[in-house]
């Protein structure tokens, strides 16, 4: 079964990475706004951040901990879009169920690129943020074949903003989305017969994923010099 859905991932992806770059990168904007600034009761990166402090006595390493498994929870719940206040009415060009998961490992991310030091503001860390969610395989395996040409902590430290790598970054973050939620849903397809299973599945794949990114955006960017990270 998984060897189906990888197939079938691998497949779609040169489709998927012939999204227009102007339209992924639209697309990631309006993920990443939801992401940082929240979206009626669904609270953005600097509020879940500042949380997360408050409850482990201001060490940011253990909020980093507890911000990622919040989010895997998250990540693995099915259905957690039509639960979260009024995402699914989001204006988003992108399937439901992807967006969802694309906001909340977002989130995750920017919520940990904050607590490190790095500011959200900045359209360099916010190209960063994104980069993350290709995870570590996906950016090697850019970077390798040369689709993507530097780590997430380059771009969040380069010394300028590079509008052109923001959209190379933003088309192949979208075609890889695209890619994983096709491989996912052929893997439900599979176990649809076996009562409770499909929902296993499904549950496990975003929350092993989201668990993959969380990790790699930990690994990925470093601690800034100190600055307050107080709301």
């Amino acid at each position: 079964m998984a060897g189906v859905a990888r197939f079938v991932a691998s497949s779609l992806a040169p489709a998927a990475q012939r999204f227009a770059p102007q339209a992924a990168a639209g697309v990631l904007r309006q993920v990443l706004e939801v992401a940082i600034d929240g979206y009626q009761r669904f609270p953005g990166a600097e509020k879940i951040a500042a949380k997360h402090l408050a409850k482990n006595d201001g060490d940011p390493e253990l909020a980093i901990d507890t911000v990622i498994e919040q989010h895997i929870r998250l990540g693995g719940l099915q259905g957690f879009v039509t639960s979260i206040g009024g995402l699914i009415t989001l204006p988003v060009a992108l399937p439901a169920n992807l967006t969802g998961i694309a906001i909340v490992q977002a989130r995750m991310v920017a919520a940990i690129a904050h607590l490190r030091g790095y500011d959200l503001d900045d359209p360099r860390v916010r190209t960063a943020v994104i980069t993350c969610l290709l995870g570590e395989d996906g950016v090697t395996d850019r970077i390798k074949k040369e689709s993507l040409v530097t780590s997430p902590l380059a771009i969040a430290t380069a010394p300028v903003f590079d509008p052109e790598l923001d959209r190379q970054v933003a088309g192949e973050v979208v075609g890889e989305l695209i890619a994983r939620i096709s491989g996912k849903r052929m893997a439900l397809t599979v176990t649809r017969r076996v009562p409770l299973l499909g929902g296993a599945v499904g549950a496990g794949v975003d929350g092993w994923s989201t668990y993959r990114i969380g990790r790699y955006a930990d690994e990925s960017l470093v601690r800034r010099a100190p600055r307050s990270i107080e709301q």
